[in-house]
């Protein structure tokens, strides 16, 4: 008789298998709970970005009467920004031209100052100028571009356009000012300084603008509403004695608006140097 050798099979365990699976799920949940925790921190700046901008319900109301009082949907006609007045105030006011975007950030001010013309522009990305002496500069630090970033949105009453430039407004309250009541609204574009607007409680319109980023609070009156297209416009903004000058203090005398290239905004070196040195050969005004 023939004996066959039979080999036993070596059992199957269950334990190796499981020590293995129990590490893959240790390894997952590990995985799962960091994922978890950079989404739960993605969202959080997500809801601090959301909750940085935006216009409180009073403010909005404030706005709103605001500017339904001088011109409504009218605004939304506007396409471009042309004005030429003097700049500054008192006797240190310099004629300016300036073409502002109302559709997004883009400023451009051309003055002419005792020295020759001097340029200043901002395309949103970057702040240029060049002197009357064709020195040139174009930074992009924070402090410069909030301060371009700031008087490009005020100029144009950016805060009627709440869908095309970030801000925050909150509503201060109501103040009065000699015999006179005013709704007070804070108003930050994104990236930009803060100022205080002021609209009177019986007309509705901007009537003042405080600045309180410096050491003094600098303030403006904003008068002399004229009918220019389908909108009305403060052709004075004339800083109250005491305080510094804040850069959008003007003197409006034209405004038209009329679109104005995208390239103006930018710096474009041998076009406004050739300007800045053809003017000196142009009598001052």
């Amino acid at each position: 008789m023939t004996h066959r050798h039979v080999r036993r099979a070596t059992p199957i365990t269950a334990r190796p298998i499981l020590d293995k699976l129990g590490g893959f799920l240790a390894g997952a949940m590990r995985h799962r709970r960091t994922t978890l925790r950079l989404l739960v921190l993605l969202f959080a700046g997500f809801a601090s970005a959301a909750d940085a901008q935006g216009y409180s319900r009073a403010a909005e109301q404030v706005l709103s009467r605001a500017f339904a009082a001088s011109g409504g949907a009218g605004w939304y006609l506007l396409r471009g920004w042309r004005e030429t007045g003097r700049q500054g105030g008192g006797p240190g006011a310099v004629a300016y031209e300036s073409w502002i975007d109302p559709l997004r950030y883009g400023l451009r001010t051309e003055t002419r100052e005792a020295t020759g013309l001097a340029i200043h522009g901002f395309n949103g990305q970057a702040d240029w100028r060049v002197g009357p002496d064709g020195a040139m500069t174009a930074v992009n630090d924070h402090p410069t571009l909030a301060k371009a970033r700031t008087e490009a949105f005020f100029a144009v009453n950016g805060f009627f356009f709440r869908g095309r430039f970030d801000a925050r407004g909150d509503y201060v309250g109501v103040r009065r000012l000699g015999k006179r009541a005013y709704e007070v609204v804070r108003v930050q574009p994104w990236g930009g300084e803060p100022r205080e607007l002021w609209f009177d409680q019986k007309s509705r319109l901007l009537a003042r603008i405080v600045d309180r980023t410096g050491r003094r609070a600098a303030s403006l009156q904003v008068t002399d509403y004229r009918k220019v297209g389908p909108v009305l416009i403060p052709f004075r903004l004339t800083p109250e004695p005491g305080g510094p000058t804040d850069p959008l203090a003007r003197q409006r005398e034209s405004l038209v608006f009329a679109p104005a290239s995208r390239d103006g905004f930018s710096l474009n070196r041998p076009d406004e140097l050739a300007k800045v040195r053809a003017a000196k050969s142009l009598p001052q005004p």
